[in-house]
């Protein structure tokens, strides 16, 4: 750790806590929920190492960055913005940028907003398929009519932070191993019923994996001990505000160079059945596809060595 940097930059009205490491071509790593720049804690020395500038931001509303109170502030072209300013404030025309989880749109939105500052893109976990036909949350209603889903849980300000924050560790915990290449299959969110919550019959392991350690929950506990979730939340919370806010993206397709690394066993892909022809139909040069054995949704911490190779290698054939 002690290769990785931190600072803070004024970018799109905000302040950005960055991790950063290494000198060279800019590479942008965003993470997802419920994270923070440490998400990339493998990526950041191992980019530095193979000859690039490698930053890691805390997301608007994470960790050291500011957290606007109003719900309407965290949409996609918001979250964007914040990515091409803060390209701009690292002294740089265009970088590549990285996305997992929630940063996985963040960074595809920022390649097709922002097309003169992301010069290509790659995304784990979660694939580009477009804009949908009509605002998601009717579309989530209609597919899961009486049963539970998160993401319609997370609307309402107040009840999932409640929920988590009684127990922020016990919360992570669960959550994260629910969603790992560990946790047996449909153990994440998958036979819940409308009325439960987010935490009701998730396993809580005697032991966490392998690849997250104590002092790694420590962090993460820490960080959202001292935040909440309020600011995280409010991300699911602008699903229709973002698509209302961009009808110009409804024919659009990623142009850059793009990249898509995602585990075999994550669950989030479930939520999207047919994605891969979608994904190639939205991307104009797709790099390749890389499916992660064994590998559940923190693709990253799970899988580090492979995604950094993965990474390096599409970084150099740029």
């Amino acid at each position: 750790m002690t290769e990785i940097a931190h600072r803070a930059l004024a970018t799109n009205g905000i302040s950005l806590h960055i991790a950063e490491a290494g000198s060279g071509p800019l590479v942008v790593l965003l993470h997802g929920f419920p994270e923070s720049w440490y998400s990339w804690r493998h990526q950041l020395p191992a980019l530095a190492a193979a000859g690039f500038h490698a930053v890691a931001p805390d997301m608007r509303g994470y960790g050291r960055s500011e957290a606007p109170p109003e719900v309407e502030s965290y949409d996609q072209v918001t979250l964007a913005a914040d990515i091409a300013g803060l390209i701009g404030a690292l002294g740089e025309d265009s970088a590549v940028v990285v996305g997992h989880d929630w940063g996985a749109p963040v960074a595809w939105h920022t390649a097709l907003l922002h097309p003169d500052r992301c010069r290509a893109v790659a995304a784990l976990s979660v694939p580009y398929r477009g804009r949908s036909a009509e605002p998601p949350l009717a579309g989530l209603k209609k597919i899961y009519g009486e049963r539970f889903f998160y993401m319609l849980y997370f609307q309402t300000p107040g009840v999932a932070e409640a929920e988590l924050e009684a127990d922020v560790r016990g919360a992570l915990r669960k959550f994260i191993y629910g969603a790992s290449g560990e946790a047996p299959d449909n153990a994440f969110l998958a036979t819940k019923k409308k009325g439960d919550t987010l935490l009701a019959g998730m396993i809580d392991p005697d032991a966490m994996p392998d690849w997250l350690s104590e002092s790694d929950l420590d962090f993460y506990e820490a960080e959202f001990t001292r935040t909440g979730f309020r600011a995280p939340l409010n991300w699911y919370r602008n699903l229709d505000r973002s698509w209302h806010r961009t009808p110009e993206l409804a024919e659009a397709k990623v142009t850059q160079p793009s990249l898509f690394i995602a585990g075999e066993r994550d669950p989030v892909l479930r939520f999207m059945p047919g994605w891969r022809p979608i994904l190639e139909k939205l991307t104009a040069d797709l790099r390749g596809v890389v499916m992660l054995e064994g590998c559940g949704h923190w693709t990253q911490q799970e899988r580090p060595e492979a995604v950094n190779t993965a990474l390096i290698d599409f970084l150099r054939g740029l």
